[in-house]
């Protein structure tokens, strides 16, 4: 199953967007910290991999024929 770019974005974004909002619901805690960093982690990730996305399936596709 192949996402689309507007689903990759949404996929990227919104754990960041959720992070904050309840960052700004709930204040400084230590898990409002704890959830942004990991979704700014995410969103970095995300942003950094996207170019490789297509050559990355490509190359399991290929595992999974040799290992078949």
């Amino acid at each position: 199953m192949e996402l689309g770019p507007y689903a990759r974005v949404t996929t990227a974004v919104a754990p960041f967007v959720a992070a904050s909002a309840l960052r700004m619901m709930f204040g400084k805690s230590r898990k409002t910290r704890l959830l942004l960093s990991i979704s700014v982690i995410w969103f970095a990730v995300n942003v950094l991999l996207a170019p490789y996305a297509t050559g990355v399936q490509q190359d399991i596709s290929k595992l999974g024929s040799i290992f078949h």
